[in-house]
C-alpha cells in the first residue's frame, strides 16, 4: 500500500494548492483564463501536462507494446498541430477572448458559436471520462482488489477517487490552480519516466539482446498497424491540436501576445521528449512483460513502473502518472464549463449577469460536467477507443472553421455552421454505427469521410453562401 498512500499524499497536496490559490479568484476571467498573467515557462508547463494524460501513459504504452517505434505516428499528428500553432498563437492571443465558441462567434455568428459549444461538450466529456478511467486503472492496479469503498469494485472506487479529486480541485480554483501545479506534475512525469528507462534497458538485457528478441514487425515503419491505421492515429490528434480549445484557452491565459507565441516552442520541445520516452519506455516493455494480450498491454508503463524500477521511482512515476491524469481532467473540464457559462448562459439566458453569478455558473457547470463525465466511463471498451473518437469529434467538426478565422477570409458563416455539423453528425453516427456492429463502416476508421466532409462543406459553402458585406 506504500504507492497508494503516496499517491494519496501528492494529491492531497495539489487540493492544499488549489485552496491557497483559491483566494486570487474573484471574477469569471480570473476562473477561466487566471486572469490573463501567466508568463512562458508556466505556459508551457501547464500546456504539456494537459496535452499528457491518460491518452499518452495508457495508449501511448499501448501503441508501443504492439507497435514499436510506429507508435509514435499518433505523436507527430500532436507535433504537426503544435508547429502549426505557432504561427497563430500570437494571434490567437491577440484576440483577447475566453473560449474557442467565442472566437468562433465574433467571426461568424452566434449559432455558429453554439454549434460548437455542443460539439466541444461531447468531445471533452468524453476525454474526462476515460481520464477517470485511466486514474482508476492506475488505482486498482496499486492498491489490489483489496482496496474498495462503500461495496463499488476496486476498479471503480479508483475511477470514484480520480473524479473526486478532479472535481474538487477544479471548483476551487480553476486555471489558476491548474496551471501552476501542472508545471511540478510535468517536471515529475518527465524525471519518473526518464529515470526508469536505464532500469528497464537493464531488464530487458541490454539494448543489443532487446534487439534480437523483438519481432521484426515491430521495426518496420508502419509497425504491426499498417499505413492506413497509423493516419488513423495521426490525423484526429493533427487537427485536435490544431483547433484544441483547451491550449487556445491556455493562449488566452497568457499575458501577452509574445509570451504565447514563445512559449510554443518549449511545449513542442517538451511534447516531442516525454511521448519518445514514453513509447521507448512501453516498448521496452515488450522484454519484460511478455504475456500481455489485447488492452492488457495499455497497462505497461504502470507495470514497468510497480515490478521493474526502484520503489522510489516507481512512487515518483505513479504519483505523477495520477496528478498528470488529474490534471488533464481538470483542464478538460474547464473548457466545456466556460462554453456553457460564457456562451450559452451569458450569451443566451441572462446577459445582464454579474462576475460573481457568471462564476458560480461556472463552478457549478464543473460538477454537473464531472458527473456526466462519471457516468459516461463506461460507454467505450477501451481508452484507445474514446480517445481517438473524441479527438476525431473535435478535430473534424470545429478545427476546418476555427482555423479559417485565422488563415482564410472567404470563409462564411453558412459554410462553418455547416463544417461543423457535418463533422459532428459523420463522427457521431460512424461510432454509434461501430459501437453496434463492432466495426466502423466499411472498415473505414470515422477521422476519413468526417474531416473531408467537413472540409468540403466549410469550402463550398462559404463559396455557395458568402457573407454579405
Amino acid at each position: 500500500m506504500t504507492f497508494i498512500y503516496f499517491i494519496l499524499i501528492y494529491l492531497i497536496f495539489l487540493i492544499g494548492v488549489g485552496l491557497y490559490r483559491s483566494r486570487e479568484v474573484q471574477t469569471q476571467e480570473d476562473f477561466m483564463v487566471a486572469g490573463r498573467r501567466l508568463t512562458a515557462p508556466i505556459l508551457v508547463g501547464t500546456l504539456l501536462a494537459t496535452w499528457t494524460g491518460s491518452g499518452s501513459l495508457f495508449n501511448g504504452g499501448r501503441l508501443a507494446y504492439e507497435n514499436g517505434f510506429a507508435a509514435l505516428w499518433s505523436s507527430v499528428g500532436a507535433w504537426i498541430g503544435i508547429g502549426f500553432i505557432y504561427f497563430i498563437a500570437r494571434k490567437i492571443r491577440r484576440g483577447g477572448k475566453l473560449s474557442v465558441p467565442h472566437i468562433l462567434e465574433d467571426r461568424y455568428n452566434q449559432w455558429v458559436g453554439l454549434a460548437a459549444t455542443i460539439t466541444t461538450v461531447i468531445a471533452y466529456v468524453t476525454i474526462v471520462s476515460y481520464q477517470f478511467k485511466g486514474g482508476g486503472r492506475v488505482i486498482n492496479l496499486i492498491a489490489g482488489d483489496e482496496f474498495y469503498l462503500l461495496g463499488m469494485s476496486p476498479m471503480m472506487t479508483g475511477i470514484v477517487i480520480t473524479a473526486v479529486f478532479a472535481i474538487g480541485y477544479t471548483l476551487l480554483a480553476g486555471m489558476i490552480s491548474v496551471t501552476y501545479t501542472d508545471v511540478l506534475n510535468g517536471l515529475v512525469m518527465l524525471l519518473g519516466i526518464a529515470l526508469a528507462i536505464p532500469f528497464a534497458i537493464k531488464g530487458v538485457g541490454g539494448l543489443s539482446n532487446f534487439a534480437a528478441q523483438v519481432p521484426a514487425e515491430k521495426w518496420q515503419l508502419f509497425g504491426a498497424m499498417g499505413s492506413a491505421k497509423a493516419f488513423a492515429y495521426l490525423l484526429p490528434t493533427m487537427f485536435l491540436l490544431m483547433g484544441d480549445a483547451n491550449m487556445y484557452q491556455r493562449f488566452l491565459s497568457a499575458k501577452n501576445e509574445h509570451e504565447a507565441k514563445k512559449s510554443v516552442v518549449g511545449w513542442i520541445v517538451g511534447v516531442m521528449l516525454i511521448e519518445v520516452l514514453i513509447v521507448t519506455l512501453g516498448f521496452l516493455g515488450t522484454g519484460l512483460e511478455p504475456q500481455l494480450q489485447g488492452a492488457e498491454s495499455a497497462n505497461i508503463i504502470l507495470l514497468v513502473a510497480v515490478n521493474h524500477v526502484p520503489v522510489i521511482i516507481g512512487m515518483l512515476l505513479m504519483a505523477a502518472m495520477v496528478a498528470i491524469i488529474v490534471s488533464t481532467a481538470d483542464s478538460y473540464l474547464l473548457v466545456p464549463a466556460t462554453n456553457l457559462s460564457h456562451d450559452l448562459y451569458l450569451r443566451f439566458i441572462r446577459s445582464e449577469a454579474t462576475q460573481k453569478e457568471l462564476l458560480l455558473v461556472s463552478r457549478l457547470a464543473v460538477l454537473f460536467l464531472g458527473i456526466l463525465a462519471f457516468l459516461m466511463v463506461s460507454f467505450f471498451e477501451s481508452i484507445l477507443e474514446a480517445a481517438y473518437a473524441a479527438y476525431t469529434i473535435y478535430g473534424a467538426s470545429i478545427t476546418p472553421a476555427l482555423l479559417a478565422v485565422f488563415i482564410w477570409k472567404r470563409a462564411s458563416t453558412v459554410g462553418a455552421l455547416l463544417s461543423i455539423l457535418g463533422g459532428s453528425f459523420v463522427t457521431i453516427g460512424w461510432e454509434i454505427v461501430k459501437k453496434l456492429t463492432g466495426y466502423p463502416p466499411y472498415g473505414i476508421d470515422a477521422i476519413y469521410p468526417a474531416i473531408i466532409i467537413s472540409i468540403l462543406l466549410l469550402v463550398v459553402g462559404s463559396i455557395l453562401f458568402p457573407n454579405r458585406r
